[in-house]
């Protein structure tokens, strides 16, 4: 292997483990006076200095997925791979309630009492839903996927590069950190679920070539439909 791989895995690594450390730490300080709001707000201030420090290095979220799409075809193609993720996580997410629930673990059907305190009770309040809705689309639809998918996948498909299912190691390695910062207020629960969902986009982020826009709207969808169902009290 030629030094300049070598620098690049290890630049890789070192830009992963430190924006990753970034993002979970400043979460912690924002903590005490962001109460709710800290992870969108870590995670967005994250983004913020990630894009400075590309910017310096003369790269671009367009390499990470966030690019401009070419051509009608290109654009006309976004809703229907949006829905296809959407429904992929909506059935996957039903056949691991199913499935653990025969077998006796109810976990899956039960809402996180971590959730409830943390947004409180949404039911019929149009201010908090709006601003949950706005959440949804900026921190969880853009963010997230700029993160875990846009950064995370393509930094460990770097750190991996030449290793046998490099691209398959980085999808769970990210999947699984994603579901790790989803346990700290939905509990066992979000841990599982989340995972599946990182292990679902992610595959779909390589599917789709690396195009972020069809996991942004899936995203943005999936979580706009949670609390819009909570705040018309569907109990979906």
């Amino acid at each position: 292997m030629s030094s300049t791989e070598n620098t690049r895995k290890r630049r890789a690594i070192a830009e992963l483990v430190g924006f990753v450390a970034f993002a979970l730490i400043s979460k912690q300080m924002m903590d005490s006076f962001l109460g709710a709001y800290s992870g969108p707000a870590s995670l967005i201030t994250t983004l913020i200095l990630l894009t400075i420090y590309m910017h310096q290095r003369g790269e671009k979220w367009a390499s990470m997925g966030l690019r401009a799409l070419p051509g009608a075809k290109a654009k006309l193609l976004l809703l229907p791979q949006a829905l296809l993720i959407f429904v992929s996580v909506l059935g996957t997410i039903v056949l691991l309630t199913k499935g653990l629930e025969s077998i006796g673990l109810t976990f899956m059907s039960e809402t996180p009492e971590g959730e409830i305190s943390r947004w409180g009770d949404i039911e019929g309040n149009l201010q908090q839903y709006l601003i949950l809705i706005d959440l949804s689309w900026i921190s969880a639809g853009f963010g997230e996927e700029m993160f875990f998918r846009g950064f995370v996948i393509t930094r460990l498909q770097n750190a991996f590069n030449g290793t046998k299912l490099a691209s398959a190691f980085a999808v769970l390695l990210a999947a699984l950190l994603f579901g790790y910062v989803h346990f700290y207020y939905q509990g066992l629960t979000g841990l599982v679920n989340a995972t599946a969902i990182g292990l679902i986009f992610g595959t779909f982020f390589l599917l789709y070539k690396r195009n972020l826009w069809p996991l942004v709207l899936a995203h943005g969808f999936i979580n706009s439909l949670g609390f819009t169902s909570d705040f018309m009290g569907w109990g979906i």
